[in-house]
């Protein structure tokens, strides 16, 4: 398995006909949104929350990326930034700062919406993510077990 996909091309079309097939009736358009993560993904965020700014520079690839997917999929990008709870930066929302952190760097033409939650769409790209397949594979999954030997969580 590679990102939750069988390696077999048949397996392969028919996991991404089921998931064109699960958006419920009236958000069949919604099969074209790709939802992808700001920071890690897009912004590299070296240095954590810092100032709640956007201040760091395009994760290598990504603008091309974005401007070459944009053509095929509607591009959601999807960041805590953008909750209604996070304090204003200078006076601005996290969603306008990485609306102008896409314009500053010449793909905000190519973004549909910013949003602070998981949008419907037909895949997610994330820094963060574990594919899941079923839950035996996911409960040994190392990073999962790693993270739960670390933790003060019983």
């Amino acid at each position: 398995m590679d990102g939750g996909f069988p390696q077999n091309r048949v397996g392969f079309e028919s996991k991404i006909g089921l998931m064109e097939s699960s958006f419920p009736p009236g958000f069949e358009n919604e099969a074209k949104n790709l939802a992808i993560d700001f920071d890690g993904v897009i912004h590299n965020d070296d240095k954590g929350f810092y100032d709640g700014t956007c201040y760091g520079l395009p994760v290598p690839g990504s603008i091309e990326a974005i401007m070459s997917l944009s053509q095929t999929f509607r591009i959601i990008i999807f960041t805590a930034k953008a909750k209604p709870s996070r304090p204003l930066v200078d006076g601005k929302t996290g969603t306008q700062l990485v609306w102008e952190w896409l314009d500053r760097y010449g793909i905000a033409s190519y973004v549909a919406e910013v949003t602070a939650e998981k949008p419907r769409a037909l895949l997610y790209i994330d820094d963060h993510a574990l594919s899941f397949s079923n839950w035996d594979e996911t409960l040994q999954s190392p990073v999962l077990n790693s993270l739960r030997k670390g933790s003060n969580v019983t």
